[in-house]
């Protein structure tokens, strides 16, 4: 199944899938099709759902997804250093190289599915942590990834499967 992220005229984002729409957030720096570390854009492409990872301590019991799903923990971070050789991995904290922290107070990766961009090989640059996250209120920027509602997202990641991609398309023309 192909999952689609498309921008209405209006600048509203859509993420599309089966027979449902509903609003999600993309990144501050909008849809890019060169993306480079830090730019805060969502690259466009269209990337797999790699795996899912969730807050065991705030939620009762793990997401119903067919997709591999992981705990996090309080030592858990992503690397978003383009000159370290952990570059968009999961690292263990404290970690020297700059790097984001996946236990969050915000509640933003309670849930989360890691999209397969700039992994297979990582190079260095075109950017890191590229998740399907919770949205902020009010569907605010993200720093480049795909967000939407922790409702959606369940509903997203229970139809959800190995193999799956996420569309992001391109930009509509000026």
């Amino acid at each position: 199944m192909d999952i689609r992220v498309t921008v209405g005229g209006d600048g509203a984002a859509w993420l599309i899938w089966r027979d449902r729409r509903v609003r999600c957030a993309i990144g501050r720096g909008g849809l890019e099709r060169h993306k480079r570390e830090g730019d805060g854009a969502t690259p466009v492409g269209r990337w797999p759902l790699r795996r899912v990872f969730y807050r065991p301590d705030r939620r009762a019991a793990p997401p119903l997804t067919a997709l591999p799903v992981a705990v996090i923990g309080e030592a858990d971070g992503w690397c978003d250093d383009p000159g370290d050789a952990a570059y968009n991995r999961p690292v263990r904290l404290p970690y020297p190289a700059r790097h984001e922290r996946l236990w969050r107070d915000d509640g933003l990766y309670d849930l989360f599915a890691v999209l397969g961009y700039n992994d297979d090989p990582p190079l260095p640059g075109l950017g890191s942590a590229i998740f399907l996250h919770v949205a902020r209120a009010g569907f605010a920027p993200t720093e480049g990834c795909v967000a939407l509602t922790l409702a959606d997202l369940e509903a997203l990641l229970a139809a959800a499967a190995p193999g799956d991609c996420l569309a992001v398309e391109p930009p509509p023309e000026a």
